[in-house]
């Protein structure tokens, strides 16, 4: 009778100990998860403020630039894909295109002492630049929070658990291909 009871408890304290172990699990996927999505609202968050800072320097440029209208509907097009972006991976895509319309952009301003001088420019350029390095900072962030989740949901224990809640391995914020390529760089030496 003593070795039976003995027998219950010890299989009731594993029981009870594999069910802990497997609820410490489950909060941990739903931290994880809850931090990409975290991650992700911050990149939103960066992007719909860089968004909006776009008109105001597409319309500063607009007055010295009479000769880059390429350019400059380079940046309203990106800008307008952006809006129209739904997914995180069209969003990515839109985020890449509107990124190297921008430094389009910034360079072809290098041509122009006038805007270069404005005060205004020089402050939105300024604003967002910064907000391209926090973007940055922001994807990395993400990319660093999707790696840990999809790695964890594919580990034993932690993949019995992610079925179950029926988590589904997530996408890394990808670089657009435009912005992989190299800049073209010329020079204009005298002879």
């Amino acid at each position: 009778m003593v070795l039976g009871t003995m027998i219950l408890i010890g299989f009731l304290v594993l029981v009870i100990a594999a069910i802990l172990y497997f609820i410490g699990i489950y909060n941990q996927l739903v931290q994880i998860k809850v931090n990409i999505d975290k991650a992700w609202g911050n990149i939103e968050v960066l992007e719909k403020q860089r968004f909006d800072e776009i008109p105001k320097l597409v319309k500063i440029c607009e007055g010295y630039m009479q000769y880059e209208r390429e350019t400059l509907e380079r940046v309203t097009a990106a800008r307008t894909h952006f809006l129209d972006a739904k997914t995180p991976g069209q969003q990515a895509a839109a985020g890449g295109e509107l990124t190297g319309a921008l430094k389009t952009l910034f360079a072809v301003a290098e041509n122009y002492p006038q805007l270069k001088a404005d005060q205004t420019f020089v402050h939105l350029q300024s604003r967002v630049s910064g907000l391209e390095n926090d973007l940055a900072d922001r994807r990395e962030f993400y990319n660093e929070s999707v790696a840990v989740f999809n790695t964890r949901i594919r580990q034993i224990p932690d993949l019995f658990v992610a079925n179950m809640m029926g988590y589904q391995p997530r996408d890394m914020y990808q670089v657009a291909e435009v912005e992989k390529k190299s800049p073209e760089i010329k020079f204009n030496l005298p002879k």
